[in-house]
């Protein structure tokens, strides 16, 4: 098994890695003690798939669990799903010495979060992710949050999980569009931290996409450790933290302006095409090295390009209500070597509609 920290003082927390570690989280729970009883929150569709094995492991262990679903999709979302959620809580009885289990995506992940960090005030959770974006990324690190019409994740939280376990054995249920949706982000690592992960996914890519488990636990495992360093230096984004939101700039916009129909790992890989293109506008990032991050995104089958139906205007108009714009200035975080980022405010709009223009399909 692999085990990595991310060191908080008081809220630091583990995350376990292993195949088959699905059925094991019931005897770690009791051994941890971290709640009296929980409440197992999944969509529909993961809640049909592997809660049953959940539920199962957290019996065996001697621990009481409900569960309690969501339809599938970000279009859940929201704040009424959240209410929803919360008034289900109420009538299960649940108290502040009961806990939450996230089993599922980023969106669960996210709602889950959410709710533990509102409810009552607070009580705990533990994440367990079930799709390769959120065991990368969105379950370690205590953002939580819902989408308002505004924009993507406009209401939230920091809240810390207080355990993550990923079950690499998950991944195979899931469709290949849902492995490319993370291998975005764990691009999105190898370009802002680590030259050496960026070449070991250029190798790796014929056992990466074959989903062969030992590969993908090391790519898993590495993405953790750069995310748990990241936060144990910076938890509340105030200044390195910023460096994972290459990509998310004007992918959250593309992702807003499908009014969520893109997926987020989709519109992250656009992004990143995106930020490379704006760092050599800048002058701060080599054009072959540019190249060479757009190839590594074609060559893991995502999309590059943004879709031709989405005009430059109405992606920029949602860079104002980003939460990366201050005082009506988006920030971007630009590449100035593969594994170096740069944060700045300082990209003349004319460069953005150029690149927007340039990297439409």
């Amino acid at each position: 098994m692999k085990k990595i920290s991310v060191g908080l003082g008081e809220r630091a927390y583990d995350i376990l890695i292993e195949n088959g570690l699905l059925s094991a989280v019931g005897a770690d729970l009791r051994e941890r003690a971290i709640a009296k009883r929980y409440v197992v929150v999944a969509d529909s569709h993961v809640a049909e798939i592997l809660a049953p094995r959940l539920l199962a492991s957290l019996a065996e262990a001697g621990l009481r669990a409900d569960l309690v679903t969501f339809p599938r999709g970000e279009e859940s979302k929201h704040l009424a799903t959240v209410a929803g959620l919360a008034s289900h809580l109420a009538r299960l009885g649940v108290d502040r010495k009961d806990g939450l289990i996230a089993l599922g995506g980023g969106v669960t992940g996210d709602i889950t979060g959410f709710l533990a960090a509102i409810y009552m005030r607070g009580i705990p959770f533990v994440q367990i992710p079930t799709s390769l974006l959120a065991q990368v990324d969105s379950s370690v690190g205590g953002k939580t949050g819902v989408d308002i019409p505004e924009g993507k994740n406009l209401v939230g939280a920091f809240y810390q999980p207080r355990r993550v376990y990923i079950d690499s054995s998950v991944l195979l249920t899931l469709p290949r569009e849902e492995l490319l949706n993370g291998l975005a982000e764990v691009i999105k690592y190898s370009v802002i931290y680590d030259a050496e992960f960026f070449a070991f996914l250029a190798e790796k890519r014929a056992a990466i996409l074959a989903m062969d488990l030992p590969v993908l636990e090391e790519v898993i495992a590495r993405c953790c450790a750069i995310k748990a360093e990241v936060v144990a230096a910076d938890e509340r984004e105030a200044d390195l933290r910023r460096i994972l939101n290459f990509g998310h700039t004007l992918g959250h916009a593309v992702e807003a302006a499908s009014n969520y129909a893109l997926p987020h790992g989709l519109a992250v890989g656009m992004g990143m095409v995106a930020a490379c293109e704006l760092a050599v506008g800048k002058g701060v990032f080599a054009q072959d090295k540019a190249e060479a991050v757009r190839r590594l995104i074609a060559d893991y089958g995502l999309p590059v390009k943004i879709p031709a139906e989405f005009a430059p205007a109405h992606v920029k108009s949602f860079l104002k209500t980003d939460k990366k714009t201050v005082g009506g200035r988006p920030f971007f975080v630009l590449p100035t070597a593969i594994g170096k980022v740069i944060i700045t405010d300082e990209v003349d709009e004319e460069l953005i509609d150029r690149v927007l223009g340039g990297v439409k399909e």
